[in-house]
Formats: structure tokens, C-alpha cells, sequence
């Protein structure tokens, strides 16, 4: 680099940093104007036009009646932004009498908020997002280390993960023109459980043995016995049955039954596709939380699948806040038979499949559901179908399929099934 090309690369450098400097200026300014332009209200900004436009013509028309309008207006504007003046500074606890209910059960909270500075606060307004909608409460003013407390009530008619919160305490004029609002607390989940029903004295399963649960294939090697069949090449020779052997004069070796571990998958759709009404998808939601309940209860492994992801079920508030935050899918994203391919190729040793599904499913999508299970799996299909009185079973191929039209039926579904 030459003598004269130095004190160019040293001023482009000082343009540069003075770039730099100017953009973060403008965005702190720009940060700080959004913040101001927050706090005031459409009709806040329509009073500020008119004002504006009320001076100027006043001045300039020298109409008297339209200064002193603007006047009036410019000192409405004035004394309502001084209601934003002062500290919301409060200590908000938002608490939640149970964090897990059922549908329909009752669900209260209570928000409290403290005053921990040495100064009054003023009166002020306090949302409470819950769900898509939310609550307003007004508080007075708070003197030093005095408190107020809210009690509220959160609908739970319908299934659902419902997040409460963040509280955001609002300050604003008599005449709405300014608000200002300050987040407090985190917001809080409630899980809104589907409904379930307890049942007794099924076996979901095959009975259990010490290893896992006997399956219908055979094996040259495992714990269950099944029949002695004559050698072959191949066979190893520790399983040769020596008395046999010896009086049949043929080499005899034991033949076993598979055992497999008790795995016990539930198949879920939740495409809309899949249901003839809002009320089956339900229904079938609460089927798959009562049957998954009843095998952890025979302390089972459990795996809840739907379309796109698997459900924690590693316990029962697991599953049921799983089930909770299930929502229906779009039929492109598959239906039943789409699900049993997944459910095939990612837990192939499954020893137990029950899939449900709604009654807009015809019997040869089933079939074909059925067929694409894991071999040798004890497949039962449960079709939600709120027009059900009283539960039909039939069989499609090697799979029990039974319809059920209300929760209570589940028990008696499944004696049919297990009879």
C-alpha cells in the first residue's frame, strides 16, 4: 500500500464507523418511538389529526373558535398521558388450584398482587389471557406492602392443554386515549383431560410368562416349549431331546415358541377424514386413554402413536397430557391404514395392537390397516361411533373390530372381545 492510499483506507474506515454509529442511533431511536406509539390508542391518534389540523387552520384562518377547540383537545390529550406517569412495579403470583382436571370438572385460580415498594400505586387494570380469551380485573389503588386478590373460574367444557397467563397489568386514562401494559409471571398450562372410564378384569394381553408373551411363531432357541420335531442340519445340538432319541432311534431336538416382551401399542388416527362427527373423535380419544390406563395398570409397556409423532405414555398423567393436546389432522396427512405402516416400521415387535378409529373408515380400509401390522401381533380395532347403542363385534381377517357408541361400553366391548 502506497504513501497516498493510506489516509483514504483510514477516512473510508472513519465513514464506516460513523455508519455504524448513525444505524444503531437510528435503532434505538426507532425502538424507542415503537414503544411510545404502543401506549396510544386509535383514538388518541385521531384526536392528535384533529388538533394538529385545528391549529393550523385557527392560526392561519385566525378563527378563534378553532384555536380554542385545539386548545381543548391539546390539553385532553395532555392530562390523559399523565395517567401513564407513575410504577406498576407489583409482585404478581398467579396460582392454579390443580394444573389437571377432567372435562367438566371445576377449575379456579388465584391471582394476587403485592405492593413491595414505599409508595402508593395507582389504581390500575389487570388481563388475564386464558385460552383464546381472557379476563380483566380493576384494581384499586395499593398502598406499601398491602395486597389484592382475585379469584377467577377457567371454562373446561372442552379437551385441551389451556395456557393461563402471562398477566399483563395495564395503566391507562378514563377516556381509553393511552394504555400501557406490563407482562408479569409466566404463563401457566391447564390440562383439560378426555374423559376415561376404569375397568377391571380384562386381560388386554397374553398371560405373562417370566421372559415376555408367547407368540404364534416358532423358534429353534427360547423358553417356551413347543414340540420336538427330528434334527436338522443346523440345529444345535444342546436342545436334542436324548430320551426321545433314544427310544425312537432318531435324533429328536425341541422346538420352541417365540416369546416377545409385552409391548402394547395403541394406534390413533386423528385425521378428520377418519370421523363422521366431532363427538366420535372425542369418543375415541377417551377409548384410547381408558385402554391405555387399564394396560399400565397390568404394568405394561405402552406406546400411544398418531399421525405424525409419538405420545408419551411412559405413565398415566403422561398419557392423558398427551391426549389432551391431540388435535384432528387434515386427511392428507393420512389416515388409519397410513398410521399401521408407521406403527409396522417403528415397533415391529409389538405384541398387542389396538387401533382406533371413527366409523367413516369402510371395512376394507381395515382390512388393509390390519394387514400391514406387525406379524403376529393380536390386532384390535375400536371404531368411535356415537350412534352405537349397544357395541357389535365382528372380524375382519385375523383382527377383532368392535364398535362402540359411548365410553361405558368400553367394559363390556371388550368382554366380546376377549370371550
Amino acid at each position: 500500500m502506497t504513501a497516498e492510499t493510506l489516509p483514504a483506507a483510514t477516512e473510508t474506515a472513519r465513514d464506516a464507523g460513523w455508519r455504524d454509529i448513525a444505524a444503531l442511533i437510528g435503532a434505538r431511536i426507532a425502538d424507542r418511538l415503537r414503544k411510545i406509539a404502543s401506549v396510544v390508542r386509535p383514538l388518541a391518534w385521531v384526536l392528535t389529526a384533529l388538533a394538529i389540523v385545528f391549529w393550523i387552520a385557527g392560526l392561519s384562518l385566525g378563527w378563534k373558535e378553532l384555536t380554542v377547540t385545539a386548545v381543548i383537545v391539546t390539553i385532553t390529550l395532555v392530562l390523559c398521558a399523565l395517567f401513564l406517569i407513575g410504577r406498576t412495579e407489583y409482585d404478581v403470583a398467579l396460582d392454579l388450584a390443580r394444573t389437571r382436571v377432567v372435562v367438566g370438572e371445576r377449575a379456579v385460580g388465584a391471582l394476587t398482587l403485592a405492593n413491595p415498594g414505599g409508595r402508593a400505586i395507582l389504581p390500575s387494570r389487570v388481563v388475564l389471557p386464558v385460552g383464546s380469551g381472557r379476563g380483566e380485573f380493576g384494581i384499586q389503588r395499593l398502598a406499601p406492602g398491602e395486597k389484592a386478590e382475585e379469584l377467577f373460574a377457567i371454562p373446561t367444557q372442552r379437551r385441551g392443554v389451556v395456557k393461563v397467563g402471562p398477566v399483563s397489568v395495564v395503566r391507562g386514562d378514563p377516556l381509553g386515549l393511552f394504555e400501557r401494559a406490563h407482562r408479569r409471571d409466566d404463563p401457566v398450562d391447564l390440562f383439560v383431560h378426555p374423559k376415561t372410564v376404569l375397568f377391571d378384569g380384562q386381560s388386554l394381553g397374553f398371560l405373562r410368562d417370566l421372559e415376555g408373551l408367547p407368540a404364534a411363531d416358532l423358534s429353534r432357541d427360547d423358553v417356551s416349549f413347543h414340540a420336538l420335531n427330528e434334527y436338522q442340519p443346523g440345529d444345535d445340538l444342546r436342545h436334542v431331546h436324548w430320551r426321545s432319541t433314544a427310544r425312537t432311534g432318531v435324533m429328536m431336538v425341541r422346538q420352541y415358541e417365540e416369546t416377545r416382551r409385552s409391548h402394547f401399542v395403541i394406534g390413533l388416527s386423528r385425521s378428520s377424514g377418519d370421523y363422521a362427527r366431532a363427538q366420535d373423535f372425542e369418543l375415541g380419544i377417551s377409548v384410547a386413554g381408558s385402554i391405555g390406563l387399564r394396560a399400565l395398570r397390568d404394568s405394561q409397556r405402552v406406546d400411544v402413536r398418531v399421525q405424525g409423532r409419538e405420545l408419551r405414555a411412559g405413565t398415566g398423567k403422561q398419557l392423558l397430557d398427551s391426549l389432551a393436546a391431540v388435535e384432528e389432522s387434515k386427511p392428507r396427512e393420512g389416515g388409519i391404514s397410513d398410521l399401521s405402516g408407521v406403527i409396522a416400521a417403528t415397533m415391529p415387535l409389538a405384541s398387542v395392537v389396538v387401533l382406533v378409529c371413527g366409523a367413516k373408515v369402510s371395512g376394507e380400509d381395515l382390512r388393509l390397516a390390519c394387514s400391514r401390522l406387525p406379524f403376529g401381533a393380536r390386532v384390535i380395532a375400536i371404531v368411535a361411533d356415537t350412534t352405537v347403542e349397544v357395541p357389535a363385534l365382528r372380524r375382519i381377517g385375523d383382527a377383532d373390530v368392535v364398535s362402540v357408541g359411548a365410553l361405558g361400553q368400553i367394559p363390556l366391548a371388550l368382554q366380546k372381545v376377549l370371550a
